[in-house]
């Protein structure tokens, strides 16, 4: 029955310059409601964002709340650090780990490589890619480290 995820919402303190932000990343604008709702796309006609301007932005961070990672290939993944540096993004420690590069949360047959940062109002946001797991490397680390115990 589910096919994927069609919308995801954050609030935002300055429509505009969350605008600007999201378009920075590649995101296109489809509609704004009211001057205080945009919807952006991430995946014409198979998901979008919703950006809802609002004076209650600073709610507690918790991981169930004010979160969006975005599949990103692995090519652009690797490359994701100095690619959000050049736009003006900066990438942020998460899980312990310093954004020097990649990390990877790995399990039996699978793993994801990611990387966080935030928007202009402190919503987390995440670049992640999922990888075949051909040696069943588990536990957590940086993704140098997960390709050379993934080696043949």
């Amino acid at each position: 029955m589910i096919k994927g995820l069609y919308e995801a919402h954050l609030p935002v303190s300055n429509l505009e310059r969350s605008i600007d932000f999201y378009e920075g990343l590649g995101l296109e604008v489809d509609h704004i409601v009211d001057k205080k709702l945009a919807f952006l796309w991430i995946d014409r006609n198979k998901s979008w964002l919703g950006l809802w301007e609002t004076e209650n932005v600073q709610v507690d961070y918790h991981p169930s709340l004010r979160h969006i990672a975005f599949e990103v290939s692995f090519k652009d993944l690797q490359n994701s650090i100095t690619w959000l540096k050049e736009k003006g993004y900066k990438p942020r420690k998460a899980f312990g780990f310093a954004p020097i590069e990649p990390f990877v949360m790995s399990y039996d047959t699978y793993a994801h490589a990611k990387i966080h940062f935030d928007d202009p109002d402190g919503n987390s946001l995440e670049f992640i890619s999922t990888m075949e797991n051909k040696n069943k490397v588990t536990g957590r680390m940086y993704l140098s480290e997960w390709m050379k115990l993934n080696e043949h």
